[in-house]
């Protein structure tokens, strides 16, 4: 069984209730070891009127990495998602779901890099992950730093 940490955030529609049937899906490939408080967040990368609800998640489950990322990815469009942001340019989204940390993999492929490869510049996770009583036991598998250090060193 892996330690998974995750990464949702919605920002159309029931932001919420998104995030919720997001977590309910996900509880149905493996079991949830903790979840973080819902932030709001302003958007990052694009500009939009719609602020984003983001937590974070940790699981615990049997699935592969490529598993993991279509059960993800069906998971999304089972939310309604139609669409994914290409080459760097992103939009409004009713949910989005990141694999932040796979165990301790690293895993650089044109489909899936994990370490996520900007968790680290980013708040909306930081923030949560970094609540997490878990997250004292993470470290980023390429840096070796922890969450606190990278979000110290963000600020």
């Amino acid at each position: 069984m892996a330690i998974i940490t995750l990464s949702l955030g919605s920002n159309l529609g029931h932001r919420k209730k998104n995030l919720e049937r997001a977590i309910q899906y996900l509880s149905e490939i493996g079991e949830i070891i903790e979840r973080s408080e819902i932030h709001e967040t302003k958007a990052e990368g694009f500009e939009t009127n719609n602020d984003f609800l983001n937590l974070c998640l940790i699981i615990e489950s049997p699935l592969t990495p490529f598993q993991l990322l279509k059960k993800t990815q069906e998971i999304e469009k089972e939310i309604g998602r139609t669409k994914k942001s290409v080459n760097g340019i992103y939009s409004s989204r009713i949910i989005d779901i990141d694999i932040i940390f796979y165990d301790k993999q690293i895993i650089s492929t044109k489909e899936l890099q994990i370490p996520h490869p900007l968790y680290h510049k980013r708040k909306f996770v930081l923030f949560p992950l970094a609540e997490l009583k878990y997250s004292d036991k993470l470290l980023d598998s390429v840096t070796h730093l922890s969450i606190k250090q990278i979000l110290y060193n963000l600020k």
